[in-house]
Protein backbone atom coordinates (compact mmCIF):
# COMPACT_ATOMS: atom_id res chain seq x y z
CA UNK A 1 0.00 0.00 0.00
CA UNK A 2 1.37 3.49 -1.16
CA UNK A 3 2.18 6.08 1.85
CA UNK A 4 -0.50 8.40 1.85
CA UNK A 5 0.85 12.29 0.48
CA UNK A 6 -0.67 15.28 1.76
CA UNK A 7 0.88 18.61 0.76
CA UNK A 8 2.38 20.35 4.14
CA UNK A 9 2.31 24.63 3.65
CA UNK A 10 4.41 25.88 6.58
CA UNK A 11 4.73 29.89 7.00
CA UNK A 12 8.00 31.01 8.58
CA UNK A 13 8.52 34.62 9.26
CA UNK A 14 9.32 37.29 11.75
CA UNK A 15 6.96 37.96 14.59
CA UNK A 16 3.76 39.87 13.03
CA UNK A 17 4.42 39.39 9.73
CA UNK A 18 1.57 37.86 8.74
CA UNK A 19 1.62 33.91 9.40
CA UNK A 20 -1.58 34.29 11.96
CA UNK A 21 -3.44 36.22 9.70
CA UNK A 22 -2.54 33.74 6.34
CA UNK A 23 -3.54 30.71 9.03
CA UNK A 24 -6.89 32.40 9.28
CA UNK A 25 -7.76 32.86 5.56
CA UNK A 26 -6.08 29.04 4.68
CA UNK A 27 -9.06 27.99 7.78
CA UNK A 28 -11.37 29.64 6.03
CA UNK A 29 -10.91 28.42 3.06
CA UNK A 30 -11.30 24.78 4.47
CA UNK A 31 -7.55 24.35 4.74
CA UNK A 32 -6.88 22.82 8.35
CA UNK A 33 -3.89 24.26 10.50
CA UNK A 34 -1.67 23.01 12.91
CA UNK A 35 -0.02 25.91 14.77
CA UNK A 36 3.00 25.13 16.15
CA UNK A 37 3.07 27.87 18.86
CA UNK A 38 0.13 25.41 20.45
CA UNK A 39 2.73 23.37 21.35
CA UNK A 40 4.70 26.01 23.46
CA UNK A 41 0.94 27.29 24.97
CA UNK A 42 0.12 23.28 25.69
CA UNK A 43 3.37 22.86 27.76
CA UNK A 44 3.11 26.48 29.51
CA UNK A 45 -0.32 24.68 30.49
CA UNK A 46 1.30 21.77 31.32
CA UNK A 47 3.39 23.32 34.13
CA UNK A 48 1.07 25.78 34.95
CA UNK A 49 2.48 29.22 33.97
CA UNK A 50 0.88 32.20 32.24
CA UNK A 51 0.98 33.10 29.03
CA UNK A 52 3.63 35.78 28.36
CA UNK A 53 6.39 35.75 26.38
CA UNK A 54 9.45 35.73 28.47
CA UNK A 55 7.49 32.43 29.49
CA UNK A 56 6.99 30.88 26.02
CA UNK A 57 10.45 31.88 24.64
CA UNK A 58 11.99 29.98 27.87
CA UNK A 59 10.09 27.03 27.54
CA UNK A 60 10.57 26.89 23.54
CA UNK A 61 14.13 27.21 24.20
CA UNK A 62 14.03 24.65 26.72
CA UNK A 63 12.30 22.59 24.76
CA UNK A 64 14.72 22.72 21.66
CA UNK A 65 17.56 22.60 24.69
CA UNK A 66 16.10 19.11 25.48
CA UNK A 67 14.50 17.75 22.45
CA UNK A 68 16.28 19.05 19.78
CA UNK A 69 16.22 22.18 17.31
CA UNK A 70 13.16 20.57 15.76
CA UNK A 71 11.15 19.40 19.21
CA UNK A 72 8.35 21.64 18.20
CA UNK A 73 8.24 20.22 14.70
CA UNK A 74 8.41 16.59 16.10
CA UNK A 75 5.43 17.48 18.08
CA UNK A 76 3.53 18.50 15.39
CA UNK A 77 4.12 15.60 12.92
CA UNK A 78 1.52 13.38 14.18
CA UNK A 79 -0.89 15.71 14.40
CA UNK A 80 -0.23 16.65 10.55
CA UNK A 81 -0.78 12.71 10.14
CA UNK A 82 -3.93 12.36 11.65
CA UNK A 83 -5.64 15.27 9.15
CA UNK A 84 -7.82 13.60 6.78
CA UNK A 85 -7.12 15.86 3.85
CA UNK A 86 -4.90 16.84 0.75
CA UNK A 87 -3.17 19.87 2.15
CA UNK A 88 -2.32 21.06 5.80
CA UNK A 89 -1.03 24.33 6.66
CA UNK A 90 1.86 24.42 9.03
CA UNK A 91 2.09 27.95 11.34
CA UNK A 92 5.58 28.91 12.81
CA UNK A 93 8.37 27.57 11.71
CA UNK A 94 10.95 29.02 13.57
CA UNK A 95 13.83 26.96 12.58
CA UNK A 96 16.19 25.54 9.99
CA UNK A 97 15.90 21.97 12.06
CA UNK A 98 11.85 21.66 11.52
CA UNK A 99 12.25 22.49 8.07
CA UNK A 100 14.59 19.95 7.76
CA UNK A 101 12.37 17.53 9.98
CA UNK A 102 9.48 18.62 8.03
CA UNK A 103 11.41 17.54 4.39
CA UNK A 104 11.96 14.40 6.02
CA UNK A 105 8.66 13.71 6.87
CA UNK A 106 6.92 14.72 3.77
CA UNK A 107 9.78 15.26 0.85
CA UNK A 108 8.18 16.87 -1.92
CA UNK A 109 4.88 17.99 -0.55
CA UNK A 110 6.67 20.04 1.94
CA UNK A 111 6.54 23.72 0.74
CA UNK A 112 8.00 26.49 2.76
CA UNK A 113 6.56 30.17 2.09
CA UNK A 114 8.22 33.12 4.06
CA UNK A 115 5.86 35.90 4.91
CA UNK A 116 7.79 39.16 5.02
CA UNK A 117 7.25 42.61 6.61
CA UNK A 118 9.26 45.50 7.71
CA UNK A 119 9.88 45.76 11.46
CA UNK A 120 7.71 49.20 12.34
CA UNK A 121 4.78 47.27 10.56
CA UNK A 122 5.23 43.98 12.62
CA UNK A 123 5.72 45.96 15.53
CA UNK A 124 2.60 48.09 15.44
CA UNK A 125 0.31 45.07 14.47
CA UNK A 126 1.69 43.21 17.61
CA UNK A 127 0.47 46.03 19.62
CA UNK A 128 -2.45 46.20 18.44
CA UNK A 129 -3.04 42.00 18.08
CA UNK A 130 -3.69 42.09 21.99
CA UNK A 131 -2.31 38.30 22.55
CA UNK A 132 -1.22 37.89 25.88
CA UNK A 133 2.77 36.73 24.71
CA UNK A 134 2.74 40.62 22.72
CA UNK A 135 2.37 42.70 25.67
CA UNK A 136 6.15 44.32 24.97
CA UNK A 137 8.18 47.01 24.52
CA UNK A 138 10.46 47.60 21.02
CA UNK A 139 13.37 46.57 23.09
CA UNK A 140 11.74 43.48 23.85
CA UNK A 141 10.19 43.03 20.71
CA UNK A 142 13.57 43.33 19.06
CA UNK A 143 14.94 40.62 21.52
CA UNK A 144 11.79 38.23 20.72
CA UNK A 145 13.17 38.56 16.95
CA UNK A 146 16.64 38.07 18.18
CA UNK A 147 15.90 34.72 20.28
CA UNK A 148 13.80 33.32 17.10
CA UNK A 149 16.69 33.97 14.93
CA UNK A 150 19.02 32.07 17.24
CA UNK A 151 16.57 29.16 16.42
CA UNK A 152 17.51 29.10 12.87
CA UNK A 153 14.61 31.37 11.80
CA UNK A 154 16.58 33.73 9.66
CA UNK A 155 18.00 30.31 7.70
CA UNK A 156 14.71 28.85 7.06
CA UNK A 157 13.69 32.23 6.03
CA UNK A 158 16.14 32.85 3.42
CA UNK A 159 15.49 28.80 2.15
CA UNK A 160 11.95 29.26 1.40
CA UNK A 161 10.49 28.43 -1.89
CA UNK A 162 8.12 31.69 -1.72
CA UNK A 163 8.07 34.78 -0.61
CA UNK A 164 4.91 36.52 0.38
CA UNK A 165 5.14 40.22 1.11
CA UNK A 166 2.46 41.75 3.51
CA UNK A 167 3.84 45.83 3.77
CA UNK A 168 0.65 46.91 2.24
CA UNK A 169 -3.28 46.71 3.31
CA UNK A 170 -4.52 43.45 4.81
CA UNK A 171 -6.94 43.09 1.89
CA UNK A 172 -3.90 43.07 -0.58
CA UNK A 173 -2.18 40.86 1.83
CA UNK A 174 -5.54 38.92 1.77
CA UNK A 175 -6.26 38.78 -1.61
CA UNK A 176 -2.44 37.52 -2.11
CA UNK A 177 -2.62 34.71 -0.03
CA UNK A 178 -6.15 33.29 -1.50
CA UNK A 179 -4.84 32.93 -4.81
CA UNK A 180 -1.72 31.37 -3.07
CA UNK A 181 -4.08 29.04 -1.12
CA UNK A 182 -6.37 28.31 -3.63
CA UNK A 183 -4.02 26.43 -6.08
CA UNK A 184 -3.38 24.00 -3.29
CA UNK A 185 -6.62 23.82 -2.27
CA UNK A 186 -7.84 22.09 -5.15
CA UNK A 187 -4.71 19.63 -5.54
CA UNK A 188 -5.38 15.66 -5.87
CA UNK A 189 -5.03 13.16 -3.59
Amino acid sequence: MAARKIQVLAFVGAPAAGKTEAASIAAELGIPVVTMGDEVRKELKKRGLPKNDENAGRVATELRAREGLDAIAKRCIPHINEIDTKVVLVDGIRGIAEVETFKKEFGDEFLLVNIEAPLEVRYERIKSRGREDDLLSLEEFKKREAREKGWGMGDAMKIASRIIKNESTVEEFKEELKAFLQQYKHTKK
